[in-house]
C-alpha cells in the first residue's frame, strides 16, 4: 500500500474497504433521490399521452424511453442537428426554463409551427416543478429524411 508499504495491511484494507461504502451509499442515495416527473404528450393527431421521466432526462430521452408515438421525433439522436423534436409549451412552463443557447435557437428557425414558446425536446431537461406539464407536438414535423426519400424516387 501506499501509507506504510505493505503489500496490503489489514489497516489500509479497513480504510479502502470504508471508501468503497461511502461512494456506494453516496451514489444509491443520489439515485433514489431523483424525482419522478409525470408529463403528458400531445401528439399531431391530439391524442395525448401521459408518462414519467426521471428528473434529469431530457424529454427526448422520455419519448425515446417511452415509446411515446410521436412521428418523426428525434431524427438526429438529441444531437441539435435537426428540429424534429420541436415541442410547444404552456406560457407558464415556458417562462420558468433556462434560456434557449444560440445553437438551439438556429435549428428552431427551421422548426415548422414554430410559436414563442416553442423548443427542442433534446435541450429540455426534467425539473421537478414541470411535475403534470402538457406539452404540444407541432402539427407539422421537417424531417430532412423524407425530403431525402422524395429526391430520390425522382
Amino acid at each position: 500500500c501506499f501509507y506504510c508499504m505493505c503489500s496490503i495491511c489489514v489497516r489500509c484494507y479497513s480504510v479502502l474497504l470504508a471508501c468503497v461504502v461511502f461512494v456506494l451509499d453516496v451514489a444509491v442515495f443520489h439515485y433514489s433521490s431523483q424525482s419522478k416527473v409525470l408529463l403528458h404528450f400531445v401528439n399531431q393527431n391530439g391524442m395525448k399521452t401521459s408518462v414519467t421521466g426521471t428528473e434529469g432526462e431530457s424529454l427526448l430521452d422520455v419519448v425515446v424511453k417511452k415509446n411515446v408515438q410521436i412521428d418523426g421525433f428525434g431524427a438526429c439522436e438529441g444531437t441539435l442537428s435537426c428540429s424534429t423534436c420541436h415541442l410547444i409549451f404552456e406560457d407558464s412552463m415556458y417562462d420558468r426554463m433556462e434560456t434557449m443557447a444560440d445553437d438551439e435557437m438556429d435549428m428552431l428557425d427551421l422548426a415548422y409551427g414554430l410559436t414563442k414558446t416553442s423548443r427542442l425536446g433534446c435541450q429540455v431537461t426534467l425539473q421537478p416543478w414541470m411535475d403534470g406539464m402538457t406539452v404540444r407536438v407541432p402539427q407539422e414535423v421537417k424531417d430532412q429524411r423524407d425530403v431525402q426519400e422524395t429526391k430520390s424516387k425522382q
